[in-house]
């Protein structure tokens, strides 16, 4: 109920952390869910079953080691892989850093290796390091340095 109430009931741009979540979401509807957690290659299949299930289930990538299992295990009907390129703007938790070099190598690899088969929907990052912050200005300082980041690293 309280998902409709975001979504304003269209049950769609839904973010879940876990699987379990974005099956409960996908029986109750919502057809448009980015499962926020990089990609775990030991549940492949489960996430090939919402992809091919769902109008829009989209994943988070941070590694080519990750993009090398999606594209062993193609979707049917023409359906793609929709991934997010995770970055890492100081969580340090998952993702790559924006600064290393592999990061637009990978960002490349996504959007350009295999369009028939995987879909590059954009770049995620997410400021787990506000988790600490005691004050607002805190919280915006990270807000501010995570969205310069970014916005550097797409410019690029």
């Amino acid at each position: 109920e309280g998902a409709e109430l975001a979504t304003g009931g269209t049950r769609r741009g839904i973010v879940v952390s876990t699987l379990a979540e974005a099956r409960f979401f996908a029986a109750g509807g919502f057809d448009d869910i980015l499962y926020a957690y990089p990609l775990p290659g030991g549940r492949l299949e489960e996430c090939a079953a919402l992809a091919q299930r769902l109008q829009a289930f989209q994943l988070l990538l941070d590694s080519p080691q990750a993009l090398a299992l999606l594209r062993r295990r193609p979707l049917a009907s023409g359906k793609r892989w929709l991934v997010w390129l995770k970055l890492d703007c100081g969580n340090g938790r998952a993702g790559v850093r924006p600064t290393d070099p592999g990061a637009m190598s990978l960002a490349r690899a996504i959007a350009q290796e295999a369009p028939e088969e995987v879909t590059l929907v954009g770049v995620y990052a997410h400021c787990g390091n506000t988790y600490g912050c005691r004050d607002i200005p805190a919280i915006q300082a990270i807000a501010r340095a995570t969205a310069a980041a970014v916005l550097r690293f797409v410019t690029a």
